[in-house]
């Protein structure tokens, strides 16, 4: 009943919705002499504000034509390169006329099915391609997946990871960015204890919840205080008519977005009315800069009610992988039986997703993981979002994790399994960053933390 309501609704403001809009024509038409006036811009601005709080926005454009390297702008073209019922593989192929065949690592982009689509990582992906080969997970809307498919569930996912790591071939760096941090280390430890020739060369996990009991958010506890029996009797609907989906129980995109904006609503009160504020100012850019995150952040997609449904029990109910009991098809995930693929774990001081340690407790499963191969960095000054997005990315996030994965792709190439190579801060500082106890962290929720953390434990 939720979806028909929130699918009433929408068509209910819709004629609205082109009233306002062609009054707010009028009202900005160049030979209207109203045009100019105070009241004029504030009611047509206002009109505008209307329109995007009631509009329905589509899945994005990725919105990557080029990209530079070594100073040249190359043409990029993103292709799908392997289809299946929930998810595309993406490419983002580089014009080869321009700078010629280049050997880079290739690196898989695992993008959250949390509500969002994978462009949101249009920021990842665009400083990851100048020196490196990437692929991204592009997951579809749940809603247009005819119900014929069948099922989609937390294993399927890591199914779907190991498929994808398989195609790809050796080589292969994989990047978790979020929710999908569990079912990526999750088929890493799947490989590696099936001696898979395929495993990772290394894995990333960024701002998961591997263990969300350590500094639980709000998210985490709103999640484990509520019995399971209660997520899917009041988030749970099918999708009605006239979608493909049709009668396909999902976890609705809206309902997601509802949860993200409360979490911080008077930021984004604010933001609107400074997006109104700057329309009667004329202010374009700033108007630009709004629309383009908001276009982005309000474009959410359904999820599959089983794979929602397996991910709260077993992720931030059970603790199941933490805890060493967390089963794939039956079998046993040890996260002891990788050897092969060193480990990248990041995290932002400011995150109120997932919270300090969280991520990092990967380190702490993966124990066989040679000391020189693991890494753990706490990014200071940002949240949740700029892990993986914004100026910090690009300039200190990015740069160790591209060190990382050629320093273990020179290991690797050199067969040298004896020698201990040099952690990725090397090429930012000479001295290592300050090693952060998440537990101190947590005893201090109230204090910001002074520097980065790095640790390879």
């Amino acid at each position: 009943m939720k979806y028909h309501a929130y699918e009433l609704a929408h068509a209910f403001v819709h004629p609205m919705r082109m009233t306002a809009q062609a009054l707010r024509y009028q009202l900005e038409f160049p030979f209207n002499p109203m045009s100019a006036t105070p009241v004029a811009k504030s009611f047509a601005a206002a009109l505008h504000v209307f329109e995007r709080l009631t509009a329905r926005y589509g899945k994005p454009d990725w919105e990557i034509e080029e990209t530079k390297i070594h100073g040249l702008p190359v043409a990029v073209e993103p292709e799908t390169v392997l289809q299946k019922p929930f998810c595309d593989l993406v490419h983002f192929k580089r014009d080869e006329s321009v700078i010629g065949p280049r050997y880079d690592p290739k690196v898989l982009i695992v993008a959250p099915m949390s509500g969002h689509y994978a462009t949101l990582l249009r920021g990842t992906v665009q400083a990851m391609l100048p020196e490196h080969d990437v692929y991204i997970t592009d997951w579809i809307d749940a809603r247009d997946v005819p119900l014929f498919e069948g099922p989609f569930d937390l294993d399927d996912y890591i199914d779907y990871v190991i498929e994808f790591v398989r195609y790809l071939g050796t080589g292969t760096n994989v990047i978790a960015v979020c929710q999908p941090a569990v079912p990526a280390l999750a088929a890493t430890a799947v490989m590696a204890a099936e001696d898979d020739p395929f495993q990772p060369t290394t894995l990333t996990l960024m701002g998961g919840p591997i263990d969300t009991r350590r500094n639980p958010t709000v998210v985490n506890k709103l999640a484990e205080e509520k019995p399971l029996s209660w997520f899917e009797q009041n988030v749970i609907s099918h999708v009605p008519f006239p979608n493909q989906g049709v009668m396909r129980r999902v976890y609705p995109g809206f309902i997601q977005l509802t949860g993200f904006m409360t979490m911080n609503l008077d930021r984004h009160r604010k933001a609107h009315w400074d997006l109104f504020d700057n329309l009667v100012k004329g202010d374009c850019d700033s108007v630009e800069q709004h629309q383009k995150f908001y276009d982005e952040y309000l474009a959410v997609m359904d999820l599959p009610a089983e794979f929602y449904l397996q991910t709260v029990k077993t992720v931030f109910q059970e603790h199941l992988l933490p805890d060493g009991r967390m089963m794939h098809r039956g079998i046993p995930v040890d996260c002891a039986a990788i050897r092969n693929t060193a480990l990248i774990t990041i995290e932002g001081e400011r995150d109120d997703i997932c919270g300090l340690g969280q991520t990092e407790a990967a380190q702490d499963l993966c124990v066989n993981v040679p000391i020189d191969e693991r890494y753990h960095y706490v990014q200071p000054g940002v949240g949740h979002y700029g892990v993986f997005n914004g100026t910090r990315w690009r300039t200190e996030i990015q740069p160790r994790i591209r060190e990382m994965i050629r320093t273990i792709a020179f290991k690797r190439l050199t067969g040298d399994k004896g020698s201990a190579l040099g952690l990725p801060y090397h090429a930012l500082q000479p001295e290592r960053e300050e090693m952060i106890d998440w537990k101190e962290a947590h005893d201090n929720a109230n204090g910001p933390l002074k520097n980065g953390s790095a640790a390879a434990e």
